[in-house]
């Protein structure tokens, strides 16, 4: 029996990996390039000679690793953060990576680079996922078998408060699990482009680092581009950081201007434009610095084939759970004058999808306390997606069954507890969306947690 218990104590020590902290991901960088992609992993708090290697094509290059942060201030145990730019990617092709430390080769994956313009692109969305649940494991399993370009979350990527400690628990285990399975997820983040967008849950009006000390860690965890407005801490359109100056300092010193730059920004992938947006209260998006920036950016966007908005907050939605929070419907005018295609968001724990709408809000509104935005829409209900596929105004998804608990799964087969602008409603499964964009015509398809179409439309050129 004791050495049994011994055992069992030891288990974990033997388990530990004895390089990474966290094992190798992909994401775009803060000033990414049409040729480039960012690797990223976690080492131990200890000094470790890595190296990276990566092929194009026929030749391994090398790229020089570097730390870009110590993430050490957090209540969880110390270790850093590590970066290496790929370049000279071959467009939509395929390369493989490698990775050495002290001259032993530790790990390797393979992934596609970035698609032009003029290419198609095939992508998975959902939201409101890592909260270490069954449908969350599943999720990623199906997305997995999708094979998707790349993944985006709409927000609330970690739950409860988007820790440090809870990406090491609801997080990488699931989208970087060493084996594809239903009750455990997939290797998706080695091998398959994750971008996102925070939510609520991952980043609070005010965040007091003394009773969370590892809160914010999307801006120490990711790398995204920084192409947005021009913020910085202490900006009304930020959180108030609270708690100890010290870490406060150390988490801003440790983000290195991705903090809060990272919030807001845009990027192309293939022939599809993303301008992502964060739609947390402590953001004014009635402010006109903030209302031109979009409008710029999506002008700026005018040749791209499909435009797309990513953001939390759905700006309609008809569940009864946050239905009241409408206050993104202040951009609608924006997203309509740029020829927005998608609105794709969060925040609501279900599938929803609207009719092609346009609206206007009501005159003499003044956005306050109350996020509810009274106004007009015009709905066009003779597009089905079939046989009609020219929307006449922009379609509202809400893609919010990545992983945490479902909400008013009773409004899923009451079609009169759904608002007018409502066409499709699916609240009782978690679920996700896969969407096909080419040169003429953009379909969506929502998926279950168990592999099963719940719906489909489609949009022509």
């Amino acid at each position: 029996m004791k050495t049994l218990l011994l055992l069992a104590l030891s288990f974990p020590l033997l388990a530990k990996d004895p390089y990474f902290f966290e094992k190798p991901y992909l994401q775009l960088g803060n000033q990414p390039t049409q040729d480039s992609l960012q690797l990223m992993w976690m080492g131990h708090d200890k000094d470790v000679a890595f190296t990276v290697e990566y092929k194009p094509a026929n030749t391994w290059l090398k790229a020089t690793p570097k730390q870009i942060r110590r993430v050490d201030f957090t209540g969880t145990d110390a270790h850093r953060v590590y970066a290496a730019t790929l370049t000279k990617l071959k467009p939509g092709k395929p390369f493989s990576y490698r990775i050495s430390a002290d001259s032993k080769l530790i790990f390797e994956s393979a992934s596609i680079a970035r698609k032009t313009a003029n290419e198609a692109s095939h992508f998975v969305v959902f939201g409101d996922c890592a909260a270490n649940t069954k449908g969350q494991r599943e999720v990623a399993f199906h997305a997995a078998q999708h094979k998707p370009d790349y993944i985006f979350i709409t927000g609330d990527i970690v739950y409860s408060r988007g820790r440090v400690s809870e990406y090491q628990t609801n997080f990488w285990p699931v989208y970087n699990a060493d084996q594809a399975d239903p009750t455990q997820g997939a290797p998706l983040l080695r091998s398959t482009l994750f971008t996102g967008v925070i939510g609520n849950h991952d980043s609070q009006p005010i965040v007091d680092f003394d009773k969370t000390p590892d809160g914010l860690a999307y801006y120490l965890y990711w790398a995204q581009p920084t192409n947005g407005p021009m913020l910085k801490p202490g900006d009304k359109q930020v959180p108030e950081l609270q708690g100890a100056a010290e870490i406060q300092k150390k988490f801003i010193d440790a983000t290195a201007g991705q903090y809060p730059r990272m919030a807001n920004f845009s990027f192309d992938y293939g022939n599809v434009h993303w301008t992502v947006l964060d739609s947390n209260v402590y953001v004014d998006w009635t402010s006109e610095e903030f209302r031109t920036w979009v409008r710029n950016d999506l002008k700026a966007a005018s040749k791209a084939k499909w435009r797309i908005i990513g953001l939390h907050h759905p700006p309609f939605n008809s569940s009864k759970v946050h239905f009241k929070e409408q206050r993104v419907r202040v951009l609608a005018d924006i997203f309509e004058e740029g020829k927005v295609d998608l609105v794709l968001a969060g925040h609501v724990h279900n599938y929803q999808r609207t009719h092609p709408l346009t609206f206007k809000v009501e005159p003499g509104f003044v956005l306050g306390k109350n996020a509810e935005v009274p106004g007009q829409w015009t709905l066009d209900k003779s597009f089905d997606g079939d046989k009609n596929t020219s929307p006449k105004g922009v379609i509202y998804i809400t893609t919010g069954a990545g992983g945490a608990n479902l909400y008013n799964t009773e409004q899923n087969n009451d079609p009169a507890s759904w608002q007018e602008f409502t066409r499709q409603f699916v609240s009782n499964v978690h679920s996700f969306s896969v969407i096909d964009a080419d040169a003429k015509q953009l379909t969506l398809k929502q998926i279950s947690a168990e592999g099963k179409e719940l719906d489909r439309f489609t949009i022509k050129r």
